[in-house]
């Protein structure tokens, strides 16, 4: 953790079991979860709190992706660390995550590795000079 601050995560997934599990392990873990269902949600959620990372479904609700709503996280934070969570990427979706620095978790996903790559993506913000 950063010192006796808790990184706040914003997760999203249409996906009410998915989300409710990702929440869970990352509130056990210590992390203050903010948790959207749809990209409306976050993206409302995006104007009003900071975050210090973004773990988002690319398959949201009413054809939405992922992508829409990294875009709008970084318009307010161009350097927050972001990851695209995806249980069937196609290589055009892995090329576009690739070319706009966007980490990729493919679901399933195990609990230690999801942890593991969230931990490493806030990381690389902590040490990311200002």
């Amino acid at each position: 953790m950063n010192g006796d601050r808790k990184y706040r995560i914003l997760v999203v997934d249409d996906e009410a079991a998915v989300l409710i599990t990702y929440r869970l392990i990352l509130e056990r873990h210590g992390y203050d979860v903010v948790a959207c269902p749809t990209s409306r949600d976050a993206i409302a959620a995006l104007e009003q709190h900071a975050f210090d990372g973004l773990l988002c479904d690319y398959s949201l609700e009413e054809h939405h992706t992922g992508f829409e709503v990294i875009s709008a996280a970084r318009e307010r934070d161009p350097a927050l660390p972001v990851a695209l969570l995806t249980g069937y990427a196609t290589k055009e979706t892995a090329d576009e995550a690739a070319s706009r620095n966007i980490d990729i978790m493919f679901k399933p996903i195990e609990i230690d590795e999801f942890l593991d790559a969230t931990h490493r993506m806030l990381q690389e913000k902590v040490l990311r000079p200002a």
